[in-house]
């Protein structure tokens, strides 16, 4: 089951793609988060989805606002993904101990190993304001993350 609205966002700290450690409540009281959790890099809804997040949506440009991404690939996966989309903003890697964040998010499938697409709106002190699950092959709605930011302003 995935974490809920209201709930304290649990908190971890993963490795970007550049193998840059990445505290999330190293933003509380400064930033909202965007939490996007997806499958896998090089695949081609993930692909679709993070160019989309990259191109449509100016909101990750905002001093307040700030965009994660984690997936269970390796910090060399995500930093040739990275590299070969130009990706602004971080790729963390979920790599080991496997999926464990995904897995406090209650957004991993333990028949696939990988993450769902699982989206977390954060706010400010650290709480989840908005989350969405999607199946495995469903891309997400990025004007639904709009929304949403816009709703914590």
């Amino acid at each position: 089951m995935a974490v809920e609205i209201g709930e304290q966002a649990p908190d971890f700290e993963l490795k970007d793609q550049h193998g840059t450690p990445v505290r999330l409540s190293s933003f509380r009281g400064s930033k909202n988060i965007v939490l996007v959790f997806y499958p896998l890099a090089f695949s081609g809804v993930c692909t679709g989805e993070l160019c989309a997040m990259r191109d449509e949506f100016p909101e990750i440009s905002r001093d307040d606002v700030e965009l994660l991404t984690v997936s269970v690939d390796s910090t060399f996966a995500t930093r040739a993904w990275s590299d070969a989309e130009h990706f602004g903003f971080a790729l963390l890697s979920d790599f080991w101990p496997h999926g464990e964040v995904a897995r406090r998010y209650g957004v991993f499938d333990e028949n696939m190993g990988v993450a769902t697409r699982g989206t977390f709106i954060i706010d400010k002190a650290g709480v989840v304001r908005w989350q969405v699950v999607n199946p495995i092959p469903q891309a997400r709605d990025i004007a639904e993350y709009q929304k949403a930011l816009a709703a914590l302003d």
